[in-house]
């Protein structure tokens, strides 16, 4: 089993503070009227401006756009710089995010990363484990910015985790015919949560208003291979690509049942090897979830809304078969530089009552005074 070692952590933060530009074989490399509509149907987003041209065209945007979300599917590091410690296990565990454009279709987006921080740190989840902080900086074929994200991840020893004492019961969730119905009437209802060409107004938002509440799942291996189809991932290599790949980072795989080396990415869908590294069953990546967070902002801010910044920390794993429920309501309303907005607390919640996912919003709004933005 893989060690967190004096000399690993040595060689890591020697790493600190050196920016990169990072091409590392992105799923994505340019925002294409396909790429955004595959995106928005990996996160469950149904907004027609993510993907009708005639809609779009009548938006302040005046053309299609990508999913606020959709920036991490530009890099394999834009969940950060998790290099280093060969052999051990990284775990996602949030981001603060700012955008200052929109992703428009055909953008290119390169992506910048610098590791800012290595901490060691004792939690619940694991014993010994080293948190790393990162900046990226998300830029299109302009050199405008695009966006910019503070991510952070966990890496512990294999074998080390457990999910505390707090949620004993993490048992998987079982569902009757009754319950599917209710889901799916549920998700026949979401497109009218979508405000779109209506603006909501600053001034006719209140503290204490609700964002309104969306569901997502319940979550499956499917769902994951929906996701990764456009997120990607550093593990997520076929034939000679895996065993080239290997021959460079040998600590990279572990054998399966069979014998055969597999990548850690196999915890999003293999119950087993989740439950070697600690967790209870097969569970979703933190960016999926960040994803679902973001249209939840979007559906209530409308065309004439847009997200600003959001913070977002991954308490707790989304396992299989888990449902979850989004929800915010809005805590403040101010003037930032020159612009009107609200802010929100935001979260995911799973069937148990279980937070797996918090943090706040910041939505930028017209005011009635304004008239309509085109941005």
């Amino acid at each position: 089993m893989a060690t967190i070692t004096d000399e690993a952590l040595e060689q890591l933060r020697a790493k600190i503070g050196k920016p990169r530009l990072t091409r590392e074989e992105p799923t994505l490399e340019e925002a294409s009227k396909d790429a955004i509509r595959q995106w928005a149907r990996a996160i469950g987003d149904r907004d027609p401006r993510w993907t009708d041209d005639d809609y779009a065209l009548q938006t302040p945007a005046g053309g299609i756009i990508a999913p606020p979300s959709m920036i991490y599917g530009f890099s394999l590091q834009a969940i950060g710089d998790r290099s280093g410690l060969p052999g051990v296990h990284s775990f996602f565990g949030g981001a603060e995010h700012e955008w200052y454009m929109p992703i428009r279709r055909n953008d290119r987006i390169d992506v910048s990363v610098k590791l800012l921080d290595v901490a060691i740190r004792h939690g619940e989840f694991a014993g010994r484990s080293v948190k790393q902080t990162s900046e990226v900086l998300f830029t299109n074929q302009n050199g405008e910015l695009v966006a910019r994200s503070m991510p952070w991840g966990i890496r512990t020893e294999r074998g080390m985790g457990s999910m505390g004492s707090k949620h004993k019961d993490l048992s998987p969730a079982e569902y009757t015919s009754e319950d599917i119905e209710r889901i799916a009437q549920l998700y026949a209802e979401e497109p009218s949560k979508i405000r779109g060409s209506a603006p909501r107004y600053w001034e006719e938002v209140a503290v204490g208003d609700s964002l309104g509440e969306l569901i997502r799942g319940p979550w499956t291996a499917t769902n994951s291979v929906c996701f990764m189809r456009v997120y990607g991932g550093q593990f997520l290599k076929t034939h000679s690509y895996w065993y080239d790949y290997l021959a460079k980072h040998p600590k990279a795989g572990r054998p399966n049942h069979q014998g055969i080396p597999e990548g850690p990415s196999r915890g999003h869908w293999d119950n087993e090897y989740a439950r070697s590294v600690g967790v209870p069953a097969a569970y979703d990546y933190g960016p999926e979830r960040i994803g679902w967070l973001c249209t939840l902002a979007t559906y209530w801010a409308g065309d004439h809304g847009t997200l600003r910044k959001l913070n977002v920390t991954l308490r707790r794993f989304n396992l299989q078969g888990d449902l979850t429920t989004l929800t915010g309501r809005i805590t403040d309303k101010v003037e930032v530089d020159g612009r009107s907005v609200v802010r929100a607390d935001i979260s995911a919640t799973d069937q148990r009552g279980i937070v797996t996912a918090a943090g706040e919003v910041e939505i930028e709004l017209p005011r009635k005074t304004d008239g309509e933005k085109t941005r």
